[in-house]
Parts: structure tokens; sequence; C-alpha cells
């Protein structure tokens, strides 16, 4: 089956709300702790190398990048800038978290959120926030356990168990969750066929 998000491409980076692209159409936004894995998801999922750059420096992000998807003119993928260990200064970091509340806050064109989180460290601070903006604007929400091939079979259903239980206690029904591996592809179909519903491609 073909993938529609393979045609993914570079749209535009914003780094204030005057630089979003018009408010409507679909979006599914993209949120990961710096060292979490997000740009390579990004790309398994999109079958690229390079659409969402892999970098060396944790945390590079720096804007809400938008990625279109030709020939539509109306369907997005959102990546959000991650933080964990990224060194940011204080003053960017509130900068970003007015911008971030704001985009969730209002954004109609928002359709779900994907949360990527590295399967031996799930659930920190950060992941909780963006998942407690989605769920607060009663918006869908899809956890991907990236990394899982760095462990053995039994672990990951250990850890995909053991975060399902926390989420289903925090959240309800309002956030699904799945292993998944940029490396060996574990998962991919699964992420996209998500990905493609809220976009209704």
């Amino acid at each position: 089956m073909a993938n529609p998000l393979a045609r993914a491409q570079y749209m535009l980076a914003a780094h204030n709300p005057q630089q979003l692209p018009p408010d409507g159409g679909f979006e599914v936004a993209f949120a990961g702790r710096s060292n979490a894995g997000k740009s390579s998801a990004l790309n398994a999922i999109c079958q690229q190398n390079a659409l969402a750059r892999v970098s060396k420096t944790p945390g590079r992000t720096q804007q809400l990048v938008f990625f279109d998807i030709p020939p539509t003119t109306d369907r997005f993928l959102v990546d959000l800038p991650g933080y964990g260990y990224a060194k940011v200064p204080k003053d960017l970091q509130a900068h970003w978290q007015a911008f971030i509340d704001k985009y969730f806050a209002t954004r109609e064109a928002l359709k779900g959120l994907v949360v990527v989180m590295d399967i031996r460290h799930p659930l920190k601070d950060y992941d909780r926030q963006m998942l407690g903006y989605a769920v607060s604007r009663g918006l869908p929400a899809h956890a991907i356990l990236t990394k899982a091939d760095k462990l053995g079979r039994g672990a990951q259903g250990n850890a995909l168990l053991a975060v399902r239980k926390l989420m289903q206690a925090e959240y309800g029904d309002a956030v699904s969750v799945q292993l998944f591996s940029g490396e060996s592809k574990q998962g991919v179909d699964e992420a996209r066929a998500v990905i493609g519903g809220w976009l209704q491609l």
C-alpha cells in the first residue's frame, strides 16, 4: 500500500504565532524529549532519511517545523521543539512555553498529538505535560515507545504494559501506546495508520 506520508516535505519553521500557516485543514503534531528519537521516528514513518534533521546536539528543534504532504494543500505534520537535556536559556524556555500553550489551546487544525518516548525512560515531566495539553483539549494522543530494539521481547512487553497501565490511570482511554523502532522498523505501519487516520489521508 502506498504511503502518502512519503511525500512529506519541509514547508516552514515558525518561531512565533505570527509565522504559523493559516489555521485550516489537518495537522498532527510530534513531541518528544531531545534524546527520545523523535526525528528518527518521523523519518521512518515518512520513509525518508533526512526529512527531520537527526541532530547530534539534542534539542536543536527551536521552532515549530511544518511539513506539508503533497498533493494535498491542507495536511501537515508539525515537529514541536523538544527539551530534555537541551541547554536552553530561561527566557527562550518561557517564550516556548507561551507559544506551545497558545498553539495547543487555540489551533483548530490540530487533530492529534504523537508523543515520542524512549522505551527505557518513558513518561518524564515533558511527556506528561504534552499529553496533558492534548487530553485537556479533547484531542487524541498516541505514544510511541522508541528504541524498542534495544530491549528483548519480554522486556518490551513488560515496558508496554507498564506504560499502558500508567496512561490508563492518568488519562483513561484518551492516549494509545505502541512499541516502535526506527532501526528495525517495528511498529512503523501501526504509527503510520494512526497518523493517516487523523489526517484523513
